[in-house]
């Protein structure tokens, strides 16, 4: 019987970028996942498909697990023989049930490993631009956490020591008790005007940062309902520096930006614009349709190398043609001497990815400039082109290519449907104002958010709005909106580009009438 083991692996703060390259090989070696409720759960994509994945979640949720349950799970999975992965938020080694798990291990002669990862505590001061020492003020660091365990009958934290520690204090888990933690401090007699920083949800786009002192923190934090999960720091270093506060500074900081593609493109640019500090409101405007096994398009597949010029609008065209391809026990070199052209970066590198690097693309990436621009290259007549794309693409290219005398194939390899999406949530973010952009990337998007969500109801909330491009701008325009901003390069990094620097110039403007 294959014997199992174990990882206790630290999921780090919040960030999943921030999660080590060990931690992602354990996860890829996973037979069974479980993980605690602040472990992001999108580090789950790096856990094999057909492995099982448990939550574990403690204090919320339909189904809070007690650690002796989770205990009995993780013993009863190892033992069957799986590789089991433990993924606990921030470090395993730190506030954590991990040496109770490791001790189990050990008891039970389970093999173990521990992954570390980027504690809460550290995360939080760098993401707010807090720097933990400093050779002027705190040349030393004490971290401490403010919920001990149930099972003791007496506090064993050592306020004496605390209070006169003279360097920076990281407490966890602190904000149930933080009143009596900070009555202790200044009781033992640390100076009630200590500066103190709380930051909450930290390295995510819902980050809040509170400043305050050791005798007003804990009012405040009431106040302004700031809650777990936080770290809250106390010393000097505790007053930051507010140009340094690098993650909240930057322009698409918690910004509310609605990103309406299929679910596979959703994640794509949710991921960036998580990454660039907004926070991204999923909505699957469309579905896409595979093609690849249609007879049309087997049919060119067959004849890939008899074309000319061998023509992808999208990245979604490459996969399907190379699905298409493989299915039919062929590759790359079924293209033969055919030259390739294709619309866009994004394209080109997908393009690339599959072993064909792309003969033309065009300046701008839109099909008009892409047929002008390979008119005026070479001519067309007699050619013969295949056009590898959706279902819905408009004709443009065909009647152009078809008008200078090429012989022109147009195949759909996936087409694109409206998704109907339950948008009451969307409807209610919009009519709250608690939404700060529309983005759209195609005019088929378009048409299926704007088929669900009214245009009366966009106008009134005065939303921003994003285009990828002309054709998308088009078709705003057409049902009667103006978008705020059309990106330079039609690509979702240059949308997102486009809206960063929007923000930016919006943002000096603010500071410059302020001033």
């Amino acid at each position: 019987m294959k014997k199992g083991k174990v990882y206790l692996v630290g999921a780090g703060p919040g960030d999943e970028t921030l999660i080590t390259l060990r931690a992602i090989q354990v996860l890829g070696l996973a037979d069974c996942v479980i993980y605690d409720g602040l472990a992001n759960e999108s580090l789950l994509r790096y856990a094999p498909i057909e492995a099982e994945k448990v939550g574990v979640r403690k204090r919320t949720g339909p189904r809070p697990w007690t650690q002796s349950e989770i205990d009995a799970l993780l013993l009863d999975k190892a033992k069957e023989g799986k590789i089991v992965v433990r993924l606990k938020g921030g470090d395993p080694g730190l506030f954590g049930r991990a040496p109770e798990e490791a001790a189990l291990c050990a008891q039970e002669e389970i093999p173990f490993e521990i992954v570390p990862g980027i504690t809460a505590g550290l995360a939080a001061a760098a993401y707010a631009g807090i720097f933990l020492t400093d050779r002027d003020h705190a040349s030393q660091v004490v971290f401490v956490t403010g919920r001990e365990a149930a099972t003791k009958t007496e506090a064993t934290l050592d306020y004496r020591f605390l209070s006169g520690f003279d360097g920076t204090i990281v407490l966890y888990m602190a904000m149930g008790n933080l009143d009596q933690i900070t009555s202790h401090l200044i009781d033992g007699g640390k100076n009630p005007a200590t500066p103190v920083a709380v930051i909450q949800n930290a390295t995510t786009p819902r980050q809040r940062l509170l400043k305050s002192q050791l005798d007003l923190v804990a009012m405040e934090c009431r106040e302004k309902d700031f809650g777990a999960p936080s770290i809250v720091i106390i010393g000097p270093t505790a007053v930051g520096n507010d140009p340094f506060n690098w993650f909240m500074n930057r322009a698409l900081f918690g910004k509310h930006i609605v990103i309406a593609r299929d679910p596979a493109g959703n994640d794509v640019l949710a991921e960036k614009l998580a990454a660039a500090g907004a926070i991204p409101i999923r909505f699957n405007a469309v579905r896409i349709i595979d093609q690849s096994d249609s007879p049309p398009t087997q049919e060119a597949i067959s004849r890939l190398s008899e074309y000319d010029w061998i023509m992808f609008t999208s990245a979604n065209g490459v996969r399907h043609a190379f699905k298409a391809l493989y299915s039919a026990g062929r590759d790359a070199r079924a293209f033969g001497k055919a030259k390739v052209a294709c619309i866009g970066k994004q394209t080109a590198d997908i393009l690339e990815s599959f072993g064909i690097r792309a003969d033309f693309v065009p300046a701008k990436y839109t099909s008009e400039i892409m047929a002008k621009e390979l008119c005026s290259l070479e001519s067309l007549k007699g050619k013969r082109i295949v056009l590898l794309r959706s279902g819905i693409a408009p004709k443009d290219l065909v009647e152009t290519f078809t008008a200078v005398g090429a012989q022109v194939d147009d195949v759909a390899v996936y087409t694109v449907e409206p998704n109907r999406e339950n948008i009451e949530e969307i409807r209610e973010q919009i009519q709250a104002r608690g939404i700060d952009w529309l983005t759209f990337t195609s005019s088929s998007t378009v048409r299926s958010f704007l088929d669900q969500i009214p245009v009366s109801l966009v106008r009134e909330a005065g939303l921003k709005i994003g285009s990828i491009g002309p054709v998308a701008t088009k078709q705003l325009k057409a049902l009667g909106l103006e978008p705020t901003l059309e990106a330079d390069v039609h690509t979702i990094d240059g949308l997102l580009a486009a809206i960063e620097q929007y923000e930016e110039n919006h943002r000096d403007s603010q500071v410059s009438k302020k001033r």
